[in-house]
């Protein structure tokens, strides 16, 4: 028997809409319809995995000059960086950029990507959520131009940018020691599926462990991305372990919950304990005292990536290349305790 082939009057039938309310939906036009409505259209879409026929017939010919990118959370100031370094490189390309952002929620990753392709954007850099890996692997099945950046995404054949994360948690964690800490912690957001976190928790155990430490030595601290967590989290950190003088935070927005709840306990930085943040962002410096940090290429992950997506999308192909790894650099400023000879 013949598949059935999926046409908008298939989508709209089974969403019990009109084909014309499919097609608002698919144009971005949401003005006559409600979130009811549009939500059970996209799931519809979803389920029979439908897409406009003018993409169906292949990207490469419907060149539009527009790239995506579509990150995991715009909250965070790291990705200011990485934009500018995305918008320059897309400007001297004679292209343009569509940003969307799915704040870390899987079902808006995947309505983001299929509205970029419904829009027939000619490729797509993204900061994954982790959550999509059959997503992921269909776009590459399908030769969708893709660039990951930041987070990894083992065996997925894409082309990718990332930051060595153990090498930058190695070199928070030396710093620490070199300041005279000997019982650092660290603190990660509780989400599995994330490298980059992942990598930062690893970098602190192995320099731990290569300074003689054990396992039972490591304070290792998880908290949920919600508010106030990070906070609670670190309280009750020091009411179990009062002896800690570091916290290692591997995340900056994570890293002013970590500074809230050490004054609230009145813990002076760095005297009683020291903090180190991961990310430089442009309140780094101004924080009293001005915060040590590892900081990281955006700019240049953000130029890098856009470059190699670009290059895909005119040479036609969706090459499986290695990943290009950036390296991280320690800034040192007052907040570790650390004093120049």
């Amino acid at each position: 028997m013949k598949p059935l082939k999926i046409t908008i009057d298939v989508v709209a039938q089974k969403a019990g809409v009109s084909k014309t309310t499919v097609s608002r939906i698919l144009n971005g036009n949401y003005a006559h319809t409600s979130e009811k409505t549009r939500n059970r259209v996209l799931q519809v879409m979803k389920e029979l995995d439908y897409r406009p026929n003018a993409l169906a017939k292949g990207l490469k010919s419907l060149r539009t000059d527009v790239i995506g990118i579509l990150l995991s959370n715009l909250k965070n100031p790291f990705w200011a960086t990485v934009l500018e370094g995305v918008e320059d490189a897309c400007r001297a390309s004679g292209y343009n950029l569509m940003i969307c952002n799915s704040d870390e929620d899987p079902e808006l990753e995947f309505q983001a990507i299929r509205q970029l392709q419904m829009r027939q954007v000619d490729g797509v850099v993204m900061n994954p959520t982790m959550r999509n890996p059959n997503l992921y692997r269909k776009l590459v099945e399908d030769a969708y131009p893709l660039v990951v950046m930041n987070r990894r995404v083992d065996d997925l054949g894409a082309q990718s940018v990332v930051v060595d994360n153990v090498k930058g948690a190695s070199l928070a964690v030396e710093h620490l020691l070199r300041c005279g800490k000997r019982r650092p912690a660290v603190c990660y957001y509780a989400n599995p599926g994330v490298t980059t976190w992942q990598d930062r928790v690893e970098g602190y155990r192995l320099a731990m462990k290569s300074h003689g430490y054990g396992e039972h030595d490591l304070r290792v601290v998880e908290a949920e991305q919600s508010p106030n967590a990070v906070k609670h989290a670190v309280l009750e950190l020091m009411k179990k372990h009062p002896d800690t003088d570091a916290v290692f935070s591997t995340n900056n927005m994570m890293t002013l919950e970590v500074i809230e709840a050490l004054k609230e306990l009145g813990l002076r930085i760095p005297a009683d304990v020291a903090v180190l943040g991961y990310d430089d962002t442009v309140w780094a410096k101004h924080m009293d005292p001005p915060l040590t940090t590892v900081r990281q290429p955006g700019y240049e992950m953000g130029k890098i990536a856009a470059n190699l997506l670009i290059q895909s999308i005119r040479d036609g192909g969706h090459p499986a290349a290695d990943p290009v790894v950036l390296q991280p650099e320690l800034v040192i400023r007052r907040s570790c305790g650390w004093q120049s000879s």
